[in-house]
């Protein structure tokens, strides 16, 4: 109170001046520190938000399975010159495995970039095992991504009563019998469709000429 100076209405309106700009000023800083405390969560909550959406998809890539062959095939096309032809998967089967594995990389690509510390280890394992061409086996990674995921959601821990089956890589369907599938049911439409149209055509002739002899008539 002692630099405010009331001994004139200029010196008063000077004080005033003073305070107010004194207030703004302070006002302006916290604004400030505000946006910036804002931006910086937001940043962190997009960054989070976005590594749980990446380990979720992992999560579904490498055990969205409970049954049938719940380990990752690792071999390429390639591999099949040095079997006996009669031996090769039908090429179906071979497609199917070809997605699941490529499915699988890319899923622990992402594992590796952004999962924790024992997940990296995991995933890394995982992905010199299918590079030197061994079976892959991803249950322990699963569990690994499914307490986390948990965790980071705040959901309570699974009961320990509760037995989980051991889980694998989603099956694939084949792109190839989807296509063919796809093509005969286009055809099988654009048949009935150019039977009907031409149903309709030959109708509408013989309304016509049936018209027209009657106009002779």
């Amino acid at each position: 109170m002692r630099f405010l100076d009331f001994s004139s209405w200029q010196s008063v309106l000077t004080s005033v001046a003073g305070l107010l700009f004194f207030v703004l000023i302070m006002m302006g800083i916290r604004i400030l520190m505000m946006l910036t405390i804002q931006a910086r969560q937001q940043r962190v909550n997009r960054q989070i938000n976005e590594r749980l959406k990446t380990l979720i998809a992992a999560y579904k890539v490498l055990g969205g399975s409970f049954t049938g062959d719940l380990i990752v095939n690792p071999g390429h096309k390639r591999d099949l010159r040095d079997i006996a032809p009669e031996l090769h998967p039908p090429e179906t089967v071979q497609e199917r495995m070809r997605q699941i594995r490529d499915a699988v990389e890319a899923s622990l690509s992402d594992i590796i970039l952004l999962g924790t510390e024992e997940q990296v280890r995991l995933a890394a394992q995982a992905a010199r095992d299918m590079a030197e061409g061994k079976p892959v086996e991803t249950a322990t990674l699963v569990i690994s991504l499914r307490n986390f995921i948990r965790q980071a959601l705040d959901l309570e821990a699974i009961p320990d009563g509760v037995a989980i089956p051991n889980q694998g890589p989603t099956r694939q369907q084949a792109a190839g019998r989807s296509g063919r599938q796809a093509g005969e049911a286009g055809r099988s439409g654009g048949g009935g469709g150019g039977g009907a149209g031409g149903g309709m055509s030959g109708g509408g002739m013989g309304m016509g000429m049936g018209g027209a002899r009657q106009g002779d008539i």
